[in-house]
């Protein structure tokens, strides 16, 4: 899918240059075919799939759809959905409340340019994760991408009125959780410092200063290491799991800042091997979300 020139398709054959076509049109779609994926499956690995899932799909249509964008919304979102599906059947106990992808590895493309603008938080995939399947395909083909109710019942083969509901339920589920707005990455990866510098120092009082009261820690360990099974909820809380993780580090960790979802996130090693990896989630100027990826399974993709 890498597009081609004007002279290469000039020289293609009939059949080569319904191919390049059909290549060009996937291409001109292809970062809202991969949000799409990534919003639903709530994984990177999964949405990589998809979008080559959707591409044969398409590459293979005897006649050119005359909507080339809702087509291919239609096609990713069914295959997202199966995508879900799948990952439900074989989803064991210990699978957490975080995406199943894992944070995703530098890279220059569309998909990195979704991640990378945070058309979805780290928080947003959290809340999406607790919406059925057909729930975050109905609210991200409408609030993000704009489509009519009409054309997000064509994908759900439902009708236009269950969509709308389905849609409203969806966004009272979500709407006191997500965040309002991307905040300065300067000022986030400022506050992750003074938050670190705390959790490894063992300040408590200079940790609970900077977490809001209805601050959520979200763990994952994947059932091979330790972590929180279920949310922990409250500062104090909150502050006591963190100071105990942290001390498994010692005040002489060197965290390593990485990007995910747009904002600054903090790696930690153990021996070469990056074992945690978290990410915050603030509002007027207080922690309210921490993401604590501790599943060696889901940080492949950092190490």
């Amino acid at each position: 899918m890498a597009g081609r020139t004007p002279d290469d398709r000039n020289n293609l054959s009939p059949a080569g240059r319904l191919n390049a076509e059909r290549e060009q049109e996937f291409l001109a779609h292809r970062r809202m075919v991969f949000t799409i994926a990534y919003d639903v499956t709530g994984s990177v690995a999964d949405a990589e799939d998809v979008v080559q899932e959707t591409y044969l799909r398409y590459a293979a249509v005897a006649q050119a759809p005359v909507h080339p964008r809702a087509y291919l919304a239609r096609a990713a979102s069914r295959q997202a959905l199966n995508a879900v599906r799948s990952a439900e059947r074989r989803r064991e106990d210990y699978q957490g409340e975080w995406g199943g992808g894992g944070p995703p590895p530098p890279r220059h493309d569309p998909e990195a340019a979704a991640l990378a603008e945070a058309e979805v938080s780290t928080a947003m995939l959290v809340l999406l994760q607790q919406l059925s399947g057909p729930e975050r395909v109905a609210l991200v083909l409408r609030d993000v991408f704009g489509f009519g109710y009409p054309e997000v019942a064509a994908v759900l083969d439902a009708s236009a009125a269950a969509v709308r509901q389905m849609v409203h339920r969806a966004r009272e589920r979500v709407r006191t959780g997500a965040p309002r707005t991307l905040p300065d990455k300067a000022e986030h990866r400022a506050a992750v410092e003074r938050f670190l510098e705390a959790a490894l120092t063992g300040q408590t009082q200079a940790l609970l200063d900077v977490l809001a009261p209805n601050v959520v820690l979200h763990s994952d360990g994947g059932g091979k290491v330790s972590a929180a099974r279920r949310p922990v909820y409250g500062p104090e809380k909150v502050a006591a799991l963190l100071l105990g993780l942290a001390s498994k580090f010692g005040a002489g960790a060197a965290p390593e800042f990485i990007e995910l979802n747009g904002l600054p996130a903090v790696a930690f090693r153990e021996e070469g091997t990056v074992t945690t990896v978290f990410q915050l989630e603030r509002e007027d100027g207080l922690i309210t979300g921490v993401y604590a990826m501790r599943n060696p399974d889901k940080l492949d993709r950092v190490q």
